[in-house]
């Protein structure tokens, strides 16, 4: 307000005073207003916390002070809860919480997809010879193992509900079998849902595990029969993805964990080697995932995971975690060659040094500082079941999501001839058997598309391309 006319002088000076206090104390208000409109709102999440030692009544009361306790996994000390953002560093600085942070998303990532549209011939497929379990020209394997009395779980989308025409039912452990959902887009809930391990509509998980135990071809004169790496495994279907292929770690937790109580002293599992196939991640390490990893481990599991569909941009977890073997993609240097009708079964992958022939994908994650790197496997161009529109179908996929089963299936290969196989001697076996894999540049065929150079350096090969039957040779 101002005054433009002068008069007695001690009302003036009254005046003059309440109007400058009557603008400060607007002044003040101003700047709160805009202080708090500055400030982002405090902000709902789905947090994972990992305690030291037990859960308790007490610590779940003084958890809730900061929000909501959803689900608990006590075998690992862990939970998840629904809690404000702002809340995330009072949480971790309770004396009994070991590590938390916000639920960690995960996916498979992203692959090249293309149909693969002839089916006609033989039961060979490039990447099963280039892992040495079947040779071109030959039926049946080349190699003694078949991955008989060996279990594999599969933490993926779970498989299509066509599944028996692709897989036989006694390869399908459906009483293990189970689908996990909810997670941070739940805000920390976790579920169990039955029955959807089998309604699956992405058809990953049943692309990856139709690597580790092969899967029935429709073609036009009749079904064949394509081998797996560890064709007499049986598979255990665990859901923790949703049908876009993405997921939470606190869903993966649970699945983990499920695993390893079928492997634990007196479940059903416990005289039988147990492997899972992770064929997904994400930027960061989880603090329940981890601790589920580590329990599972301490359980007798060997755990497998893709490296990741980052580049140079670096390894995805949970398989940049040290106890997890990780898997690099390679290719074929002698992919799509020309006049070649379904190259992919029908052609001779040389015999002798397998990194003589292969290349690392540029897809395929480069190990940063602090990641580990094990081994390389076929991921690049890999046929299997993936269904669009409902029909039976198949196509090539290209990811590290496809290298992982391959070593999945050769660990289960290694566990049958050493059914107490601890992960620590299947990662060094695998290590001390790959075939180095030295920096350098490959050009190759691309479909539809001029050829495509790759290069690579040490930190995309892990110890080198690993086959089953050096592996096999290698297992202590």
């Amino acid at each position: 307000m101002q005054f433009r006319t002068i008069g007695v002088l001690a009302v003036a000076a009254a005046v003059a005073l309440a109007a400058g206090g009557a603008d400060a104390a607007s002044k003040k208000r101003s700047a709160t207003r805009q202080a708090l409109a500055t400030k982002a709102p405090a902000r709902m999440i789905g947090v994972n916390v990992a305690l030291k030692g037990d859960i308790t009544a007490d610590r779940i009361k003084a958890l809730e002070t900061y929000g909501r306790v959803r689900d608990l996994i006590e075998p690992i000390d862990a939970l998840t809860m629904q809690a404000r953002d702002s809340d995330l560093d009072a949480i971790r600085s309770l004396p009994f919480v070991e590590a938390a942070n916000p639920d960690a998303e995960r996916s498979i990532g992203p692959e090249a997809a293309a149909l693969a549209s002839d089916f006609s011939g033989g039961r060979n497929s490039w990447d099963l010879d280039a892992v040495n379990v079947t040779n071109y020209g030959e039926s049946g394997r080349v190699i003694a193992q078949d991955g008989a009395g060996t279990y594999v779980a599969v933490l993926d989308t779970g498989l299509l509900s066509s599944w028996q025409a692709y897989f036989p039912p006694e390869r399908i452990a459906t009483q293990h079998a189970r689908a996990f959902g909810g997670g941070g887009g739940n805000l920390g809930w976790v579920s169990e849902q039955p029955h959807k391990w089998q309604q699956d509509q992405n058809s990953h998980g049943t692309h990856v595990t139709s690597t580790i135990i092969g899967y029935r071809l429709w073609t036009p004169t009749g079904p064949e029969e394509i081998n797996g790496v560890a064709s007499k495994a049986t598979i255990i279907p665990v859901k923790v993805l949703n049908q876009n292929g993405s997921g939470w770690s606190s869903v993966i937790a649970r699945g983990i964990v499920h695993i390893a109580d079928l492997k634990d002293e007196g479940g059903p599992l416990q005289d039988n080697p147990v492997v899972i196939n992770m064929s997904l991640g994400g930027s960061v390490l989880d603090a329940v995932e981890k601790k589920a990893i580590d329990y599972a481990v301490g359980k007798g599991v060997i755990i497998v995971a893709s490296a990741g569909n980052r580049g140079t941009a670096g390894m995805g977890y949970p398989g940049a975690y040290a106890p997890v073997i990780s898997v690099a993609a390679t290719g074929y240097t002698g992919q799509w060659p020309a006049g070649v009708s379904s190259w992919w079964r029908n052609v001779d992958v040389p015999e002798g040094d397998p990194a003589a022939h292969s290349y690392i994908a540029g897809f395929s994650s480069r190990a940063l500082a602090g990641q580990d790197l094990d081994v390389a496997a076929p991921g690049a161009w890999v046929v299997g079941p993936y269904q669009t529109n409902g029909q039976l179908s198949y196509y090539y996929l290209s990811g590290t999501s496809m290298a992982a089963p391959h070593v999945a299936g050769i660990v289960a290969l290694m566990a049958q001839e050493k059914p107490d196989l601890s992960a620590a001697e299947a990662e060094a076996a695998l290590e001390a058997a790959a075939a180095p894999l030295a920096p350098d540049c490959a050009t190759v065929n691309e479909p539809g598309r001029p050829p495509a150079t790759y290069c690579w350096g040490t930190d995309a090969t892990g110890a080198g391309v690993i086959t089953a039957d050096a592996a096999v040779a290698a297992t202590p």
